[in-house]
């Protein structure tokens, strides 16, 4: 089976996801991967042992890279085009599929392959349950959720570059770019998460997660009630309607564990909850749970990690 991966990147860096994608395709057959205009990001990939093709269009915007990507497409024939879970990578995707005419897969954590091809498994109603599906005929296209895969061991790779042509595709164009003025959160590529929720009590007590996150090295999360009650920004919000994350390290405090974050959660390694409540569902999927006050409990854990510092 050809399986093509998108390489994804930020700031000349490969995503972590898109890092993870390269396992998933090595294990189904000959694995290659494309980028889009970021050759730094390109050999980055390869030296975990990637193929890489940069596809020059001159143009950053997605309608640029969607016309690249299709022609690279039609031109090496893959069976399987993965992409990271990315909010760039759910919208090319689609589209690429659309154009193909073809079956598009999304939140996949596992890829398995059988006779009649792939099987892809994701989880549905919130996490509760997961389903199993199979495209019929053709090219496949699926997004796979952050944490799903291992990253690569460090392998020799190579990087090419191809000019496309396509620099002027699609309606849109890119005349200037700044920054967002925004607070930048990387929940998604973090290690260690410490997340508040409602149980934490009100923003005074709330700071309590954010000395731990500090103290670990770690990025804040929060619930979405604890973002309703404005203990920390929507960049922070956890779950389902925010980010779905995969530390390994997840440290819920106040969390009671509602279905929509528990499923942006279940990629963590290992997960630690404390809540009073002992009958919270965070404990069913807490690899530690220890049940009382969390302004209680965190000074005391605080003290203890500065003690041995």
């Amino acid at each position: 089976m050809k399986v093509l991966v998108y390489i994804e990147a930020k700031e000349g860096t490969p995503l972590q996801g898109s890092l993870e994608l390269l396992s998933a395709a090595n294990g189904l057959g000959e694995a290659s991967a494309v980028a889009v205009e970021d050759t730094e990001a390109a050999k980055k990939a390869a030296e975990y042992g990637a193929k890489v093709v940069v596809l020059k269009t001159g143009n950053p915007s997605e309608d640029a890279q969607a016309a690249a990507l299709e022609g690279y497409i039609k031109e090496t024939q893959p069976e399987l085009v993965l992409f990271s879970g990315s909010q760039l990578g759910k919208d090319l995707a689609p589209r690429l599929a659309q154009r193909f005419d073809a079956g598009c897969v999304t939140d996949v954590t596992v890829i398995e392959k059988t006779d009649a091809g792939v099987e892809f498994v994701r989880p549905a109603y919130g996490g509760t349950v997961l389903e199993r599906l199979s495209v019929a005929g053709g090219i496949q296209f699926a997004t796979v959720r952050s944490g799903s895969f291992a990253k690569p061991e460090a392998a020799e790779g190579s990087v090419e570059e191809k000019e496309t042509g396509v620099s002027d595709a699609g309606k849109a164009k890119i005349v200037d770019a700044a920054k967002e003025i925004a607070e930048a959160v990387d929940l998604e590529g973090a290690d260690v998460i410490v997340t508040g929720g409602r149980g934490m009590g009100d923003a005074e007590s709330f700071k309590l997660v954010e000395e731990l996150a500090a103290l670990l090295g770690g990025v804040v999360g929060a619930s979405r009630p604890a973002i309703e009650e404005g203990w920390a920004s929507r960049a922070h919000q956890v779950g389902q309607s925010g980010k779905i994350v995969a530390p390994k390290l997840y440290i819920a405090c106040g969390v009671s564990g509602a279905m929509q974050h528990v499923s942006g959660i279940m990629g963590s390694k290992y997960i630690v909850a404390i809540n009073k409540d002992e009958a919270a569902s965070i404990f069913d999927i807490a690899d530690v749970g220890i049940v009382g006050d969390v302004k209680e409990i965190l000074p005391l854990l605080i003290e203890e990690i500065k003690n041995r510092k």
